[in-house]
């Protein structure tokens, strides 16, 4: 039992509350959870890791306010929970930063940490802070290099030349989901295309699973994010057919979803960036030669989403090159076109302009011919125009024309008929394409992982032994860590040379480092014990604690981490190591916040500071108006929300707690039996409503009871009537996850300790049995009237009972009723004519 605080009895001070109990938080360390022998049921809560990019933002305030009351909810409902916080300190935006102020990215790094720590100690969130982990230091990225050697051993970690995304500022590779409309996500700079040999993994060893596994995250991953990754993944049917080449030994395949169309095609194209397609420009004469040269530096600046827009002028150039057509022998002329992209099933596609809107336009633009061989409709069942006259492509299903044995077939018949008559004659058969991409994490930069790859002439690419891991880097004093191209580590020469551990050669070292999305696939395992010196992880840890139960963050890593988080955790499975297929089990994506409309930034002149909120309204009135803002996920505008009105709530509040003159543990069944019932129903509905992520009614109906108490205890001697005390104290642990200071501060004067580790009271079934119910009688949306009926009325006698009130009748007069509206046992609203 804690000494009752002394505090001014007429006053809320939100900066003495904070200081008296954030030392004994830090003392106490109420949230850790790895204590022996504790037998409680576990929940494992997570949020996003941040980066420390210089002190917590409205953003981070947001988040963790959400995913805190996640966590102390479940501690409420007697769950162990293990409610971890690190950083994710590797990567650009440190190094960017480190360069600009000509520091070293890992102290930079490192006072950014000590930073944003001593702000989320002050903003108690409920942290085991015993289970910090750091992705830039040696201890934690030895385990990203472990994990990639054994992605090596078993070939899902690979290297290739490529075409590749390439940032001109940042003078690295991207990843495809790196680049957002055509520019760099870091930079906003316009990305171009560069040939390298990358480091890669091989995610698409698990497309199909990374598809069919969404099903079972429908309704605990929000919809949209399912959407996203399954597009993403993009998995597709149809054939791959072999094209003889006029002037080439070896023919080319291309894939397609519609082999049925095969007799429509009159041209092929070849993206302009593939090796393909300069190969075949070397048979062309010089001047085209010449032209396809100055079209491929034009490609390489622009993005894919613009490519394969559908209302973008198509231009190409012809190769003056023919493949043959297998079904039907006929010559179609070869372009190179900016329309097709090198990474999509083989690079080629047979054009068939009449069913193709982009075929159609570069055919049109080309002055190629069109054949018709769907007879179909459009989509208000009339019959297409000529396309070559109309300029609009007959797409859609319809049925098979002039394609000789296919014709009369409708889709399905002819597709299968034509992918047996490609298979038998060895010219084609059923393919599956997938618009995923395997994952390409080399970076040539300095702040990251370094590849615990050395390169020997004699033997190759060798794995560095895990005896000799981390594979550290070398100290950023000397080098020259500005953006050149090549990885500054390639500098480094006493680090770069080293010997070979297979032949004891000479051997180099490996110069990119890693992606830095590899740090946050697997940090949530890490977690589990992140002094771990003999592994990444415990199995057994991970059969205790994980998957993660409830998973917190931005809906800005829908596809790239999510995915990449569930394709590391089904490699680890595969090698034993997990014996689950989903990382998170249940996803809630918090919104934006925003501030007049728009995000904030400095330029915008719209910047809100989360510390002085914080000093201003003090830590529990920031978070109470994040929760009570509106549903997590929806986006919060502060202009229109109210700080000062949660600190004048908290007040009223914390003021029950020291008005309170009945002794603890008095029985509260003999106190007031309406103010009872209103405890018992707010605190039976309120844990379902924090389950349904419904935080901002929750606090709604916290505030319905702090007034309902006020009025008993303002009644005359009602504060010393029990049924106060239970109020007030339902109030504290209620309040307990959104504000812990004044909850925390609330119990010490109700004379308990720790509300955090209080779990919900019992609630009495008796007390949640309503006799009667308000019924608001409403004549064109105004109350008129209210009624005291009961739970289970029907609605036609509610109907009766409503119309024959005064109020409505007065409201109604002379007017005819259109209409009435029942909502039973709640609300009448009746229209009037």
């Amino acid at each position: 039992m804690t000494e009752t605080p002394q505090t001014d009895e007429h006053r809320y001070d939100f900066r003495a509350i904070e200081e008296r109990w954030l030392p004994v938080w830090e003392e106490r360390q109420p949230f850790r959870s790895g204590r022996e022998n504790d037998a409680r049921p576990t929940k494992y809560v997570l949020d996003m890791f941040p980066y420390p990019s210089g002190d917590l933002h409205m953003g981070h305030a947001e988040a963790y306010a959400l995913g805190d009351v996640i966590s102390r909810h479940w501690v409420q409902k007697g769950f162990n929970v293990l409610h971890p916080i690190g950083w994710d300190s590797f990567g650009l935006p440190a190094e960017n930063a480190a360069i600009k102020r000509g520091v070293d990215p890992a102290g930079w790094t490192e006072d950014n940490i000590a930073q944003q720590l001593t702000s989320m100690k002050r903003y108690a969130c409920s942290f085991d802070w015993d289970r910090v982990l750091m992705t830039h230091r040696p201890d934690y990225y030895r385990w990203n290099q472990w994990i990639f050697t054994r992605m090596f051993e078993r070939g899902l970690a690979y290297r290739k030349h490529s075409n590749v995304n390439w940032c001109p500022k940042d003078q690295t590779v991207l990843a495809n989901e790196q680049v957002v409309g055509g520019l760099c996500e870091r930079c906003d700079t316009p990305v171009t295309k560069k040939k390298l040999n990358q480091w890669y993994f091989k995610v698409t060893e698990y497309a199909d699973e990374l598809l069919d596994g969404l099903e079972t995250l429908r309704g605990s991953w929000p919809d949209k994010v399912i959407a996203m990754q399954r597009n993403w993944i993009g998995r597709s049917t149809g054939a791959d057919v072999t094209f003889e080449i006029e002037g080439r030994d070896e023919p080319i395949t291309i894939y397609t979803t519609r082999p049925d169309t095969l007799h429509g095609a009159t041209f092929m194209v070849v993206a302009a960036d593939s090796d393909l397609a300069a190969e075949l420009a070397t048979g062309a004469d010089d001047a085209t030669q010449a032209e396809f040269a100055t079209y491929v530096e034009k490609v390489k600046g622009e993005n894919e989403i613009d490519r394969l827009a559908t209302d973008r002028p198509k231009t190409g150039v012809f190769l003056q090159r023919y493949g043959i057509n297998p079904v039907n022998g006929e010559r179609l002329p070869i372009w190179a076109s900016d329309y097709v992209l090198a990474d999509y099933g083989h690079g080629a596609i047979m054009a068939v302009p009449a069913h193709d809107q982009r075929d159609l336009d570069f055919a049109r633009a080309m002055d190629l011919p069109v054949r018709v061989v769907l007879d179909c409709t459009d989509e208000n069942g009339q019959a297409y125009g000529d396309p070559a006259e109309t300029g609009i492509a007959a797409a859609g299903d319809g049925t098979l024309v002039n394609s000789g044995s296919l014709n009369g077939m409708a889709k399905a018949e002819a597709i299968a008929a034509i992918t047996e008559e490609l298979s038998a004659a060895g010219t084609g058969d059923a393919a599956t394409n997938y618009r995923l991409r395997d994952w390409l994490i080399s970076r040539q930069r300095y702040w990251g992982t370094p590849i615990p790859i050395v390169h020997c002439e004699a033997c190759g690419e060798v794995p560095v032994p895990d005896d000799q891991l981390p594979v550290q880097l070398p100290a950023a004093e000397g080098l020259d860590l500005k953006p050149k191209g090549q990885s500054p580590l390639a500098a480094a020469t006493d680090w770069v040379n080293t010997t070979c551990p297979s032949c004891g050669g000479a051997a180099l070292r490996d110069t990119d480092t890693m992606d830095t999305f590899v740090d946050s696939s697997w940090y949530f395992l890490r977690y589990l014990d992140p002094a771990k010196t003999d592994g990444p992880f415990d199995v057994l840890d991970a059969k205790r604690w994980a998957p993660v139960d409830q998973y917190v963050g931005g809906v800005t890593h829908a596809i790239l981490h999510l995915l990449y988080s569930r394709f590391f955790t089904k490699a680890l499975r595969d090698m034993g190591m997990l014996d689950f297929d989903e990382p998170f089990s249940a996803l809630l994506n918090q919104g934006m916040v925003q501030m007049d409309g728009s995000a904030m930034s400095k330029s915008r002149g719209n910047l809100v500071r989360l510390s002085e909120q914080l000093d201003e309204f003090g830590v529990d009135a920031v978070r109470l108006t994040m929760a009570f803002a509106g549903p997590p996920e929806d986006d919060i505008d502060w202009a229109d929300v109210s700080p000062a009105g949660s600190a004048k709530f908290l007040a009223r509040a914390w003021r029950l707690a020291r008005d309170v003159e009945s002794e603890p543990g008095v029985d509260p069944a003999t106190g007031d039996q309406a103010l009872r019932a209103i405890t018992h129903r707010t605190l039976h509905d309120s844990q379902e409503l924090v389950e349904g992520f419904k935080f901002n009614v929750v606090v709604a109906r916290t505030m319905e009871l702090v007034n309902a108490t006020r009025k008993v205890i303002d009644s005359g001697a009602g504060a010393s009537d029990p049924a106060v005390r239970e109020a007030a104290e339902v109030v504290s642990i209620l309040l307990s996850l959104f504000a812990p200071y004044v909850a925390e501060d609330m119990w010490a004067m109700l004379g308990h300790e720790d509300v955090a580790l209080a779990t919900y009271p019992a609630v009495d079934e008796s007390l949640l049995v309503e006799e009667t119910v308000t019924c608001i009688v409403q004549v064109m949306g105004k109350v008129r009237d209210r009624l005291e009926v009961a739970p289970g009325i029907g609605q036609d006698e509610l109907r009766e009972l409503a119309l024959a009130t005064d109020g409505a009748k007065r409201a109604i007069g002379d007017k005819g009723i259109r209409t009435v509206i029942v909502k039973a046992p709640r609300l009448v609203n009746i229209v009037t004519a």
